[in-house]
């Protein structure tokens, strides 16, 4: 691995200092900053170590044995970091590989994204909403648990929908003058004419696109309102962080910035593209 300045120390966990270790963020992509930024604003003491798979995004496509694979060798990583707690900020990961690595670690705690579709159907007032995702997130056992549990019985119609260029989409700095945005435009369209009031964006990357699609609505006068998991899952990092006396009480700048990103394939613009989405300027490392 190359390691040009790398800002943290390896903490051994078994040792009084949980509180000082880091947390560890995985995505596919540079998604994931989008729960990042949850985090940093609800637990702004704690120290963030982001791994992105850029080498092999995007997982949506990718059958589940892959997905599984790569997810668990990102998770072997971030716990070899010492990382006290791991998101798995991407929502197709979560589907086929958040059991699999709460069985690898039981007594690491590990966190999956599931689309905030149970707000969504407790809120609707057409009784129509649609999830915007990945095609292995729509397929995957995790929200369609939640369509049996929670949407059925509520008598809510839940619309999937996935574009495959959405992701590179927003990989590439979300153009709007773009075949894909004009496509994202007419799909929210069509969403409020079948009586879709609640949009769920079920990927990490989507938030990030959240303005635009509000400006859009907005603009076409559309009675739809957007969701996403994000504040949800800060919320229950902090729970699980006070629950295991794990919680980083002041910042200590002598252990580190607060996010050290990692990619597995890096590339002019990966720098660029994620001090602009965090708003902060962040460490770059390549694994190799």
């Amino acid at each position: 691995m190359q390691n040009s300045s790398a800002q943290f120390k390896l903490v051994d966990l078994n040792a009084n200092n949980k509180s000082s270790a880091p947390i560890g963020l995985f995505d596919s992509g540079i998604g994931g900053l989008s729960v990042y930024l949850h985090l940093a604003q609800q637990l702004p003491a704690e120290r963030y170590i982001y791994y992105a798979d850029t080498l092999n995004v995007p997982y949506g496509t990718r059958d589940s044995k892959d997905i599984e694979a790569l997810t668990l060798n990102a998770i072997d990583w971030l716990y070899q970091q010492g990382c006290k707690l791991i998101v798995i900020a991407c929502n197709s990961a979560s589907a086929y590989a958040l059991e699999a690595a709460r069985y690898r670690y039981p007594n690491l705690p590990i966190v999956g994204l599931v689309p905030a579709l149970k707000p969504a159907v407790l809120a609707t007032q057409t009784g129509h909403v649609a999830v915007l995702a990945t095609k292995a997130t729509l397929e995957g056992t995790l929200l369609n648990q939640v369509i049996t549990e929670i949407a059925a019985p509520n008598n809510t119609t839940v619309t999937k929908y996935f574009d495959p260029l959405l992701v590179p989409w927003v990989e590439d700095g979300m153009p709007e003058h773009s075949a894909t945005a004009d496509t994202l435009r007419q799909r929210i369209r069509e969403f409020a004419s079948v009586g879709v009031d609640y949009l769920v964006l079920g990927c990490t990357h989507y938030p990030f696109f959240k303005d635009f699609l509000l400006r859009e609505i907005k603009e076409q006068q559309l009675p739809i309102q957007i969701v996403d998991s994000g504040q949800a899952i800060a919320a229950r990092v902090q729970h699980l962080l006070v629950v295991n006396k794990m919680l980083a009480l002041s910042h200590n700048p002598e252990l580190s910035q607060p996010l050290v990103f990692y990619a597995s394939k890096y590339n002019d613009n990966l720098s660029r593209r994620v001090q602009q989405l965090v708003g902060a300027s962040a460490e770059i490392e390549m694994l190799g």
